[in-house]
């Protein structure tokens, strides 16, 4: 029985693996975060999803929405706002609205529910705005 003589087969070097799999992790990281053109656009996150309805929201008050790290208001009757639902100071994920603001429990800072501007520190800059519409009775974030 005669058999087939072995070729080498050739192995990519360790640093090519390296940077292949770098350059894989590069792509998924820059599509998955994407750019703020498209999130504006409603191309990534909850954008285009509808995350509560006008009657969750109490005039003067807002709803914090965890699962799409939001909190919405409605300062005045029949007008909303969005925010992100993260504390400028450290990241925390506020816990309240009261009272025209919206409330950290890390270290006490407040936003006002009308612009997310800050009413009280430590925190020095406001909440991100985020878009929202109501079509209806439902509230989007765009």
């Amino acid at each position: 029985m005669t058999s087939e003589p072995l070729h080498p087969v050739a192995t990519p070097s360790r640093r090519t693996v390296v940077a292949a799999v770098g350059a894989v992790g590069l792509s998924f990281a820059l599509n998955a975060c994407g750019s703020e053109d498209e999130e504006s656009s409603g191309a990534s996150g909850s954008a285009g999803t509808v995350v509560a309805q006008t009657s969750d929201i109490p005039e003067g008050g807002g709803k914090i929405l965890n699962d799409h790290k939001v909190v919405v208001t409605q300062p005045t009757a029949g007008t909303f706002k969005a925010f992100s639902y993260e504390c400028t100071h450290q990241g925390c994920p506020v816990t309240g609205v009261s009272e025209g603001a919206i409330t950290c429990p890390c270290h006490n800072s407040r936003f006002s529910i009308e612009d997310g501007s800050v009413q009280k520190g430590p925190a020095t800059q406001p909440l991100p705005a985020r878009e929202v519409t109501v079509d209806g009775d439902s509230i989007t974030l765009a």
